[in-house]
């Protein structure tokens, strides 16, 4: 089957086992600002999305808007968002982040990047220090309807036991290939799922090839 045919019919498959069609956060929001979208990638990175959502909540009520994070004191920042871990590293980042927007362009908003090609909208935001592919994927698809396919570590392991990438693709070099393999329209839907399927079902140490919807078409199933 080639690579697009199989994209797509793994999309299917796990699409009609998980029916997700929205990032989970455990908070039931497909759908937010993409500030909000950049803070809370911010959050989650090494941490669960339970932690990453319990953080970004309490910045939301502590400050009434994020101009007014934008000027809190760091220390603050670190303490409000300790449940996330790392709170040492991602709240400069998340400060610098959201000061460097604000004075390039007079308000604390990505929404200019819809209206600008995908490519410079992509750029953008990896120029941000601290975000990388995955982060910028998040904001594009997420919360602008840009089209990205963010690869975290459950869509990297999967589409390599899929064979959509070789093991020794990186994560950065993931995107791309992934990219030009799963339809657009797919991209969403194709993420979420897979992250589903990675957490249930094909997971890093003991995947249950014999519970997978997907062993009769995957080559690294053991049976």
């Amino acid at each position: 089957m080639a690579a697009r045919a199989l994209a797509i019919e793994v999309r299917r498959r796990l699409e009609a086992v998980y029916h997700a069609t929205g990032p989970s956060r455990g908070h039931g929001c497909a759908s937010i600002p993409a500030v909000d979208e950049l803070v809370l990638t911010f959050l989650s990175q090494a941490t669960t999305d339970i932690n990453s959502w319990r953080g970004y909540q309490a910045l939301r009520a502590a400050y009434p808007s994020w101009e007014a994070v934008a000027d809190a004191p760091v220390e603050t920042i670190e303490e409000l968002i300790r449940p996330c871990g790392l709170s040492r590293q991602k709240a400069p980042r998340i400060l610098a982040a959201l000061q460097r927007i604000r004075a390039e362009h007079g308000t604390i908003s990505l929404d200019f990047l819809r209206d600008i090609p995908r490519a410079d909208a992509l750029a953008y935001l990896l120029s941000i220090k601290g975000v990388g592919r995955k982060t910028a994927a998040c904001v594009l698809l997420f919360s602008l309807g840009i089209p990205a396919l963010p690869v975290d570590t459950h869509v990297w392991r999967v589409c390599k036991r899929l064979g959509f990438i070789s093991a020794k693709t990186t994560a950065d070099a993931a995107h791309l290939l992934l990219e030009e393999i799963v339809p657009e329209a797919d991209y969403l839907t194709f993420h979420v799922n897979i992250i589903a399927h990675g957490k249930a079902i094909c997971t890093a140490r003991t995947p249950k090839c014999s519970a997978c919807v997907l062993a009769e078409i995957c080559p690294s199933a053991v049976l």
